[in-house]
């Protein structure tokens, strides 16, 4: 019963769909549960720093019902996307509900898109990692599944890692250097993995060529049938959601880093490399995304079984929270500098 509460992370898919249904002020509802409202309950409500008995975890290691929760995204992500687009190239609208549309839809792609093609893509079966993949393409960064199983886990909280936001680094800054290097890390990482196996670029084992053609594809559908409108909008709610996911990138690892052994190589990941939360609405709301440091101390770990450590940097505030913090660079740095740890903070300086 204590797993109903995942159920909540189905509240902003929700709140999307009931903005497409009234539209006018109602098509602001998802970002403003997700980024006004989720932020107030956090402070209301007290911290969870509970971990779930050994018990628990072996019941829900293998196949669970929470699992199922995950898959459900595919229907609630792509269902909302065809109900949104068909409405607004349909009806007369306003540009507010326009922008509210989009914008709700493309926090939809973030937080039950990516997020769970995240969670997925860690998962061992090739049909969840497919499930995952295809999560990813309504925000158009499928590239992110290689990069950040092959880059991200290796890399995280070194200089070499693009999603890992250095010290005094604002967000705005940060998307555009991650969103670059992302992407031409993805290509990089596919390249290697092609000559290892002595494959030539057009071998039907590039993935990057795959997910190049089929988001063009996707692109030009959203064209083919809805017009140059119905394109603008797979684009920008596209655009939405990966700046949502970005953002999450920036605060997950902000100012951390490993040192550098005598041998050049860095030391293990280790449950102090990345900011955790325990605040109840983030969590459930995101599928315990935020205890973030356990996930790269132990990444083949379910979501749902993900632990508490004392010794991880703790977020003063829900994943929500920080990242609307985050838009304002100067009180960001403000409130996070202070708790960046000091033997982290001398390397991130250098």
């Amino acid at each position: 019963m204590k797993d109903l509460k995942y159920l909540s992370a189905y509240l902003v898919p929700l709140c999307a769909f009931i903005g497409v249904y009234f539209q006018g002020i109602w098509s602001f509802l998802a970002p403003i549960y997700a980024f006004a409202l989720v932020p107030v309950l956090e402070s209301i409500f007290p911290i969870n720093d509970t971990n779930i008995s050994e018990e628990e975890k072996q019941s829900k290691a293998s196949l669970h019902w929470t699992d199922f929760l995950l898959y459900l995204n595919l229907i609630v992500v792509f269902g909302l996307l065809y109900v949104t687009i068909t409405t607004i190239t349909s009806k007369e609208i306003a540009t507010y509900e326009l922008v509210g549309l989009i914008f709700s839809c493309g926090i939809v792609i973030g937080s039950n898109g990516i997020n769970v093609a995240h969670e997925l893509g860690h998962r061992n079966s090739r049909v969840e990692q497919f499930l995952g993949k295809f999560l990813l393409l309504p925000a158009l960064y499928m590239h992110f599944f290689i990069e950040h199983n092959f880059g991200h886990h290796l890399k995280a909280a070194t200089p070499e890692d693009p999603a890992t936001a250095k010290y005094n680094q604002p967000l705005y800054h940060f998307w555009i250097t991650s969103i670059i290097r992302q992407y031409t890390s993805a290509w990089s990482i596919q390249k290697d993995l092609l000559k290892r196996e002595n494959r030539s670029f057009f071998s039907y084992k590039n993935d990057m060529l795959w997910y190049t053609i089929i988001q063009i594809a996707y692109l030009y559908a959203g064209y083919y049938f809805f017009g140059f409108l119905g394109f603008k909008v797979l684009l920008f709610a596209a655009i939405s959601g990966f700046l949502l996911l970005e953002t999450i990138n920036y605060i997950e690892h902000y100012g951390l880093r490993r040192k550098k052994k005598e041998s050049g190589r860095y030391e293990r990941v280790r449950e102090v490399h990345s900011w955790n939360s325990n605040h109840v609405f983030g969590r459930i709301m995101l599928f315990e995304l935020t205890r973030h440091s356990d996930h790269h101390y132990r990444a083949n770990k379910k979501f749902q079984l993900l632990d508490y450590h004392e010794i991880s940097p703790q977020l003063p505030y829900g994943y929500p929270t920080s990242m609307v913090l985050s838009l304002f660079p100067p009180i960001w740095f403000k409130i996070m500098n202070k708790r960046v740890p000091e033997d982290q903070k001398v390397l991130a300086k250098k």
